[in-house]
């Protein structure tokens, strides 16, 4: 990935990370979301994602909005997705506040969606790992609300169950909504900068088809 000229106070993408699960097992479930917008996004910008094992992750690299990005989904597993990004980084020597990750959660209703300049883990270990490895807290991330769990199962179990579940096919439709809208947020930022995304978006909510009530 080569410098880009924006503006130096603009923040301006130039990884996108989409954390998930590898394997078959965990495709297209809740906890993946994130995958599901880096395959769309290759998908637009007509860039071939490869296995790259110095990476530890599916990677591949395309132009957009007039700046050269690399798409990345860790292969690590979810509570490792730090190590992934990081080799990525210190290849390129790219700056932690240019690296925005997507990733799904529960605190947010499934159609829900907000972009932020830095934050905590909130629970989520892809994002604790990433956390531990960049060394803060100070890099943007889009985070995809995918719902809480409605069943009686107790505690962590009942959180597994959920996130690592497939949804309806109701639910299904929804959420690729969801992924469509992400996309274009990440475009977005990647015109304009991550800020003005934000202001943009973080107001925005994809309403669930009637047949989720």
């Amino acid at each position: 990935m080569a410098d880009d000229s924006a503006t130096p106070h603009l923040i301006i993408p130039r990884l996108v990370v989409g954390l998930g699960n590898p394997g078959e097992k965990y495709a297209k479930t809740r906890h993946n979301i994130g995958f599901e917008v880096v395959d769309t996004l290759a998908h637009r910008w007509q860039v071939a994602l490869a296995s790259q094992a110095k990476f530890q992750g599916i990677y591949g690299e395309g132009w957009a909005a007039g700046h050269k990005v690399g798409l990345l989904k860790p292969q690590t597993y979810m509570n490792r997705s730090g190590q992934s990004v990081r080799a990525v980084l210190d290849w390129y020597k790219v700056e932690p506040e240019a690296v925005l990750v997507i990733y799904d959660d529960m605190d947010l209703a499934t159609g829900r969606l907000r972009l932020r300049l830095s934050g905590s883990a909130g629970g989520h270990n892809g994002m604790k790992s990433l956390i531990a490895h960049l060394g803060g807290q100070d890099f943007p991330r889009l985070r995809l609300g995918i719902g809480r769990t409605a069943t009686g199962e107790p505690g962590d179990r009942a959180v597994v169950a959920h996130v690592l579940g497939r949804p309806s096919a109701a639910e299904r439709a929804h959420m690729e909504e969801v992924v469509t809208l992400a996309a274009d947020v990440v475009e977005m930022a990647l015109r304009e900068g991550v800020e003005k995304a934000m202001s943009r978006f973080n107001g925005r909510t994809i309403e669930a088809p009637s047949a989720l009530g």
